[in-house]
């Protein structure tokens, strides 16, 4: 696939998305479609196991393009943008196929909520987070006052979103946002050593888990319980249960058909 924007290769069954968009890659119309059209692509493509999402440069995303917002001039424009944003945004959330941000640097206003919006986030020593949207006179549009507060808690998101400063990568572990801090040249390397380590797993396995995750966050813990033992009985006729058990028994590495 070929884009303007972004940088994708495929290396063993992990797709690579690198936002190219110097100086600091922000999240302009432009970046937005070429991240949706290759998103699409990575669902329905059956080599693709697992994602690394990261950023070009010295920035993961810096935010949002501050021109296009300033161009803005109703209501309805600035909603169709919003929305926009958190559609993709969403589409990443929901996919059975985890995405995995390596945080190489700056991670700002849109780049934190797509951030935000993966299911793991390994983010390099040197990098920062915030939603300095406020001082903008705005508020996150692409999902940041929801998911942070889901990250975190109220209040933390509160004093984020409306003091907009800039927090360590350290920080950022403290309060929930990143699963792991690892040193800033390695970022990009652990982040596909965890994505390649996800992918030799069954894929089927894989994207029953995510749904079994995401669908008992929505619900009661009773709903969950339900949902989980309906999914764990779909795995249990896959070819890869029978693999999977049969390799523990005969104490060798699983092969996985993803079926």
């Amino acid at each position: 696939m070929e884009f303007e924007r972004l940088n994708y290769e495929l290396e063993d069954r992990v797709a690579v998305i690198t936002i190219n968009h110097p100086p600091v890659n922000t999240l302009g119309m432009k970046t937005l479609q070429e991240l949706e059209t290759a998103l699409e692509a990575m669902c329905v493509d059956s080599r693709v196991k697992a994602v690394v999402l990261t950023g070009q440069g010295k920035a993961f995303i810096a935010g949002a393009d501050i021109k296009e917002i300033a161009a803005i001039s109703s209501q309805e424009e600035g909603e169709r943008l919003a929305r926009t944003g958190q559609q993709l945004f969403d589409q990443i959330e929901k996919m059975k196929k985890p995405v995995i941000a390596a945080v190489n640097g700056v991670c700002l206003g849109g780049g934190m909520e797509l951030a935000m919006a993966c299911h793991i986030r390994i983010a390099g020593d040197q990098a920062k987070f915030g939603q300095p949207e406020i001082n903008l006179g705005i508020i996150p549009g692409f999902g940041g006052t929801q998911r942070l507060t889901r990250l975190t808690n109220r209040s933390i998101a509160i004093e984020w979103i409306l003091t907009g400063n800039l927090y360590s990568a350290e920080e950022a572990y403290r309060v929930g946002v990143v699963n792991h801090v690892v040193p800033h040249e390695s970022v990009l390397v652990e982040a596909k050593k965890l994505a390649h380590h996800i992918a030799t797993k069954g894929g089927i396995a894989i994207a029953k888990s995510i749904e079994a995750i995401d669908q008992g966050l929505a619900g009661t813990l009773e709903e969950g319980l339900k949902n989980e033992a309906k999914l764990f009985g779909e795995v249990c006729t896959t070819d890869d249960k029978q693999e999977g058990t049969q390799a523990f028994l005969e104490k060798r590495v699983p092969f996985f058909e993803d079926k």
